[in-house]
């Protein structure tokens, strides 16, 4: 059997949700998957990205990292996706990108997909878990598969106890309040072994 191929979907402005995906990455990778790590386009004008040092400073840092395209979509068997809150929600760039699959969707090129999600907010109560479950609600149409971490290892309690996915609060300097990294590698072995039992299942 091929090793399963995940793909890390990505929205940030600060770094840490792309900090987030590289470690799923990592998680991916040890767990035996080819693993793709992709931005979704940016909307935000130009002059908002300028006119806010921290994010023009990660914007340039990863211009190098590749944008997601729908042909990313059906050639992975596992998706993780990473975004921030936005009101309890997921932004709107992660949103505009999700409302271009209707053609896969409609082709059921997206049934069976192993998909997982994680999310950041500004404080511990900030909508992680409703940003997370409103990523949820669109894999549920496509018929995707939602692997979470739920309690399957201790370190989800460290990271902050989230059963949804891994969400982490981030101060006012930027940095992360809980340790994620294990649970974030936790959960992207977890998604890729569950990838593994469903390809095993449809050979």
């Amino acid at each position: 059997m091929s090793n399963v191929k995940l793909a890390v979907i990505y929205y940030s402005m600060g770094g840490t949700n792309y900090q987030l995906s590289k470690w799923a990455e990592e998680g991916g990778k040890e767990a035996g998957a080819e693993v793709k790590v992709l931005k979704v386009p940016e909307l935000a004008p130009q002059s908002a990205i300028e006119g806010n040092p921290a994010w023009k400073s990660h914007v340039e840092a990863t211009k190098d990292v590749p944008e997601v395209s729908l042909e990313d979509l059906e050639w992975a068997d596992a998706i993780i996706f990473s975004v921030p809150t936005r009101f309890g929600n997921m932004p709107s760039q992660m949103k505009q990108f999700l409302d271009t699959t209707g053609g896969l969707w409609f082709n059921g090129k997206l049934v069976n997909k192993v998909v997982s999600a994680m999310t950041s907010a500004q404080n511990s109560h900030g909508g992680q878990e409703a940003t997370i479950l409103s990523l949820y609600t669109t894999m549920y149409h496509w018929g995707a598969i939602v692997a979470t971490p739920g309690y399957t290892d201790p370190v989800t309690f460290a990271a902050g106890g989230n059963p949804y996915g891994t969400s982490v609060t981030v101060d006012q300097n930027g940095q992360m309040v809980e340790d994620v990294q294990a649970a974030v590698k936790h959960q992207a072995k977890r998604t890729v072994t569950v990838a593994e039992w469903v390809k095993k299942g449809n050979q």
